[in-house]
């Protein structure tokens, strides 16, 4: 399945999609919709550990809640600019045919005053309470997802899943940040557990979703390489997480506890990763939906147990 066809970025860009006329007016669950929930709770569970962990259980509640709020108006104002920029590829996949923008409750003016509303109101919050260093992550964060993945690689490249990782690994640096003030080893070690995890997580979701991403013109790395390049790529990023809890108990971030069921949830999910390359054509779907929602749960166990682990400061 390597040699697979797939319509360009510059033919979704040309290929011409009718707005569906809209139904009834946009709702408070659309401006809602519209920011990916999903997304901002699995990243504020992210930012609130990168805080906690440089805390060392010496919280600061006021600034935590501060930085979570602009932590959370800046994901969220990049989620709606890219509900912005991808409408009308949305309206190809049955997935995102619904959703607010396709379907004409929310008008693309509207949707875009409310992105930068969001992003400023987020920005201005993480300066103002979190140092000049979270809002300047924040500025990054943002800049790598709106303009560097769903601008250019997302239409583009096969790296636009990579690339999008530095955005995504974000918030619990910005976390961590706010609350020691630095970027050292703690910094690093919190990006890098976010950035591997990323991309088999999202290419497990696209493995599934192939025929729509490949309808909609989207050119990721199931769709130009094929679904057995694409198990191939998982498996280094799933292997270079496991030394990342390592590293964090070595160096006195995290407990033994949480190194130990990190580890195992890392190799776990190696294990059904690899198991990929024994099964049946028609069970490719199964297998993918499996690793998918493993790999939520292993971040969500990873990031609990993180928090409830800490090394504390005295």
């Amino acid at each position: 399945m390597d040699n697979i066809s797939y319509k360009t970025s510059s033919d979704a860009a040309t290929y011409s999609v009718k707005s569906k006329p809209p139904g009834k007016a946009g709702t408070w669950k659309d401006f809602i919709t519209v920011t990916k929930p999903g997304i901002l709770r699995t990243n504020l569970v992210a930012a609130f550990g990168g805080f906690w962990l440089a805390s060392q259980w010496d919280v600061d509640y006021i600034k935590l809640i501060l930085t979570l709020l602009g932590t959370v108006l800046i994901m969220a104002s990049s989620c709606v600019f890219n509900n912005y920029f991808d409408r009308e590829l949305d309206m190809k996949m049955e997935r995102t045919r619904n959703r607010s923008l396709p379907t004409g409750r929310l008008t693309p003016t509207t949707v875009l005053s409310y992105a930068i509303i969001l992003g400023i109101a987020g920005l201005a919050v993480l300066f103002s309470f979190s140092g000049i260093k979270a809002g300047l992550l924040g500025i990054l964060g943002m800049f790598v997802y709106v303009g560097i993945y769903t601008l250019w690689l997302k239409r583009s490249s096969t790296w636009s899943t990579s690339i999008g990782g530095i955005s995504g690994a974000m918030p619990p640096v910005i976390g961590y940040v706010a609350a020691s003030g630095r970027i050292d080893m703690g910094a690093w070690l919190l990006f890098a557990l976010l950035f591997l995890w990323q991309p088999p997580h999202f290419w497990a979701l696209a493995i599934r979703r192939v025929e729509e991403y490949r309808a909609a013109g989207f050119p990721l790395l199931p769709v130009v390489k094929g679904i057995h390049r694409t198990k191939i790529q998982m498996i280094p990023y799933i292997v270079l997480l496991i030394p990342v809890p390592i590293l964090m108990y070595a160096y006195g971030y995290a407990g033994m506890i949480f190194m130990i069921v990190s580890v195992l949830l890392s190799v776990l999910w190696a294990f059904y990763a690899f198991k990929g390359f024994t099964i049946k054509e028609e069970e490719t779907d199964s297998w993918a939906k499996k690793v998918f929602f493993f790999s939520i749960n292993h971040l969500t166990l990873s990031f609990l147990l993180m928090i409830v682990d800490t090394v504390h400061k005295f």
